[in-house]
């Protein structure tokens, strides 16, 4: 499923971002391969790492060309409507609050001076 923006300049970067990063993920595999091979334990660590950084970057290539969750956006910004309400009147009570607690502590300071 593609974005109706693939063609623009942005996601022309971020795709050769993606490449960029894969040919780099591959190599380093491929050097800790070799070095784990011969005889040093440590790049076994780096051996499962640069898969993993591999996978991260083809993730954030698709959340960032939008690849993924088109219809997820659409509903939630549907729903971020209706929870800007309630976080507004939860703001407000909220400020409410803190006014009255703060003319309790000015009236404490009242009395006792």
């Amino acid at each position: 499923m593609a974005n109706k923006n693939s063609d623009s300049p942005n996601s022309v970067r971020i795709l050769i971002g993606l490449v960029l990063a894969e040919g780099i993920c591959v190599a380093a595999f491929t050097v800790e391969l070799l070095r784990a091979f011969s005889g040093n334990e440590l790049s076994w660590a780096y051996v499962f790492e640069w898969p993993f950084f591999g996978g991260y970057a083809i993730y954030l290539w698709r959340r960032l060309s939008g690849h993924e969750g088109h219809q997820w956006r659409r509903r939630s910004s549907a729903r971020s409507k209706e929870q800007d309400v309630d976080e507004d009147k939860a703001m407000e009570r909220w400020n409410e609050y803190l006014e009255q607690v703060h003319e309790r502590e000015s009236k404490r300071k009242n009395l006792r001076s």
